[in-house]
């Protein structure tokens, strides 16, 4: 009967417990493959910090070709906003308009002239009458001179704005606005045109400085005539007597930040019935300014003769490496390239391998313009506010009292002007489709962000790997009492000191700017107080910050805790200006590298040698009063140094920080 059972019933589990076990092999799975994953992460990061010399060395290398292969991966220029279309239509600025600007050059120079009239007065007041002649609304706006430059070390972090005019001040630049009302638009949107003039070189017989007015105001009569118009168009013609910058910026602000107090400032009689107030116009879409520059002649002459030939240059830069939107420089530099062809037929732009030598040179003009983070001109005025803006010069290659060649040379340029003029007024909105960040090897040539960031990455790639090399480096024979390998706290004194360092740096940087700020003072004395101001300061915070003895500071860790900190640095300056980041990494990163105790205990003495001769190396081109006197010794002129030489380098002291930890490093013992 038992073989006549029923075999036992075989019960299965639940589908919602069947699911849940397969849910748990599923994520047991996950978790192994994360955990692996993770586990060769941690072994390659083991494995590049155990070999932290050779990987240094490779990045390092192969970060200084690739900065060589730059100017050969270049690309040409493009349209990214096709309302620009440039060259969709025909010129209609003619001999007329330019004989118009013709006329003003001649009432300029009969003004300056005359020695019974003032040209300080007589010349924004004829301004002003030309501008009113094409039916534009017409203003002055004066800025007294200025006590101090408007570029500081902290110009970056602080929002500083103009004080108000003093009272009393007796010496002015004028600017005289014009502002044209577009018939075909709802004034919201406004472009603006810049034409400096410096009343010094008008004495001095330079017709360039009025030429530029000239050129301005053909193409201001052409505009005012214009039914195409659908922006407002600003002329300012500033007075550049204070620097060309500094009126501009000076207009800018009043433009942006409204005065309660704005006045006229010197009386210039009421034959220019201006009206009442600072005028204003819709919001600027870009900026443009120009100026004719007249060639040098004898000694200072700039071209071979049989060589010479027209030539626009175009400055683009603005504060801390700022650049307008290659749009806007595209618009301008193909342009410039047709006017060039016109005047030359054989000129070639193609940027080949026979041209290398041509694109590094202006690839290192762009990259040190943007590094210093000065603007290149007063279109940096602009960048401040977030408008686009370039500045062009125009050079003839002949001399501007030749009527006839001047007007053909004011045709051509302001046709160039015209043109994008026209193209701006096509856009619908702000320019926003192309690049913001690149750099330029030619007139129509530019090397985008995500190229030229591959050197960079190369070059401080080797820093935090050299670091945590350095951090977990175990001394064998005689370790140091105060350095424990097993103590993970054991880079807080290295850090302590390091802060030191680095905050004493940064107030010996800043110091020579202020001191500068006092009225009066002779360079000697300048630099006698910077020395015992630096010393004072560092007196202040050894006090601070307690006694350091550098014998009870591994050097290994001193180094890494240093070159966390640059490559910290290097990554925030990356973000607020890339050219100082690139130039900083390529002069800093080998420091780092190489940087060796010069009483280190070596075995091989050739070895020593090396690390003695690259520790001069850096120390002559790391810190910049030897590099000045290295210079001076070169060029023969050693014995004619004096302590006023010596305060005028110190604007280069801005990097001393990073030689002082340095050097720091190198006077310690093993």
């Amino acid at each position: 009967m038992a073989a006549n059972q029923p075999p036992p019933e075989i019960t299965k589990p639940p589908p919602a417990a069947a699911e849940e076990e397969e849910e748990e092999k599923e994520s047991s799975v996950d978790k192994s493959k994360v955990a692996n994953r993770s586990r060769l992460i941690v072994r390659l990061g083991a494995l590049l910090v155990s070999h932290s010399g050779l990987v240094s060395g490779i990045c390092c290398i192969a970060g200084l070709i690739a900065i060589l292969f730059l100017p050969m991966l270049a690309k040409n220029t493009y349209i990214s906003e096709n309302a620009l279309m440039p060259g969709s239509a025909n010129s209609l600025l003619s001999y007329q308009d330019v004989s118009e600007g013709n006329k003003l050059i001649t009432d300029i120079t009969r003004i300056i002239n005359d020695k019974k009239r003032s040209a300080d007065l007589e010349i924004p007041k004829l301004l002003a009458q030309y501008m009113q002649s094409t039916g534009a609304e017409t203003y002055h706006h004066t800025l007294p001179q200025p006590r101090k430059s408007p570029f500081n070390p902290l110009h970056f972090f602080l929002l500083s704005t103009p004080a108000a005019l003093p009272s009393n001040q007796s010496s002015f630049a004028t600017s005289t606005v014009g502002i044209i009302r577009a018939p075909a638009g709802d004034g919201k949107e406004s472009i603006v045109l810049v034409s400096p003039y410096n009343l010094e070189k008008f004495r001095s017989g330079y017709l360039s400085e009025s030429s530029s007015l000239g050129l301005a105001f053909s193409i201001f009569s052409l505009l005012s005539r214009a039914s195409w118009l659908s922006k407002d168009v600003i002329w300012v013609a500033t007075d550049s007597r204070f620097g060309d910058y500094a009126s501009v910026s000076a207009w800018l602000n009043e433009y942006h930040n409204p005065n309660p107090n704005f006045g006229p400032g010197p009386d210039f009689g009421r034959g220019d019935d201006l009206g009442e107030g600072f005028k204003r116009a819709g919001t600027m879409a870009c900026a443009i300014v120009f100026k004719v520059v007249e060639r040098e002649s004898g000694k200072g002459r700039r071209e071979k003769v049989g060589e010479e030939r027209e030539n626009v240059a175009i400055y683009s830069e603005g504060s801390n490496g700022q650049m307008p939107n290659l749009d806007l420089g595209f618009g301008g530099g193909d342009r410039v390239g047709r006017f060039l062809r016109a005047l030359n037929p054989d000129w070639k732009f193609d940027v080949s391998s026979g041209e290398y030598v041509e694109g590094a040179a202006t690839l290192a003009s762009s990259v040190f313009a943007q590094a210093v983070g000065v603007p290149t001109g007063p279109h940096g005025a602009f960048r401040d506010y977030q408008i686009d803006a370039v500045t062009l010069e125009l050079s003839p290659k002949f001399s501007l009292t030749n009527e006839n060649a001047r007007s053909a040379f004011l045709l051509r340029s302001g046709r160039l002007i015209e043109g994008t003029v026209r193209s701006v007024n096509n856009l619908l909105e702000k320019f926003h489709q192309s690049f913001f960040l690149y750099f330029l090897t030619g007139p129509n040539k530019f090397i985008s962000v995500g190229v030229y960031m591959i050197p960079f990455a190369l070059l401080i790639s080797p820093l935090p790997i050299l670091a945590a090399s350095l951090f977990n480096f175990n001394p064998t024979p005689n370790p140091n009492p105060n350095c424990n390998p097993k103590n993970p706290w054991r880079w807080l004194k290295p850090a302590k000191f390091s802060l030191l360092i680095q905050t004493w740096a940064v107030i010996v940087s800043l110091l020579p700017f202020y001191i500068s700020q006092i009225t009066d003072l002779p360079p000697n004395y300048s630099f006698l107080i910077w020395t015992l101001g630096s010393l004072f300061t560092l007196v202040i915070l050894y006090s601070i910050f307690g006694s350091l003895n550098s014998t009870e500071i591994e050097w290994r860790l001193l180094k890494a805790v240093m070159i966390a900190s640059v490559s910290i640095g290097l990554c925030l300056m990356s973000i607020i200006n890339f050219s100082t980041a690139q130039i900083g990494a390529l002069f800093i990163v080998p420091m780092c590298l190489l940087a060796r105790p010069i009483r280190a205990k070596m075995d091989n003495s050739l070895v020593k040698l090396i690390v003695s001769i690259c520790n001069l190396v850096m120390v002559i081109i790391g810190f910049p009063l030897s590099g000045f006197l290295v210079r001076e010794i070169i060029n023969g002129n050693f014995g004619e140094i004096n302590l006023g030489d010596l305060w005028r380098n110190m604007s280069s002291l801005t990097s001393i920080h990073h030689s002082i930890q340095i050097l720091r490093i190198l006077s310690l013992k093993e």
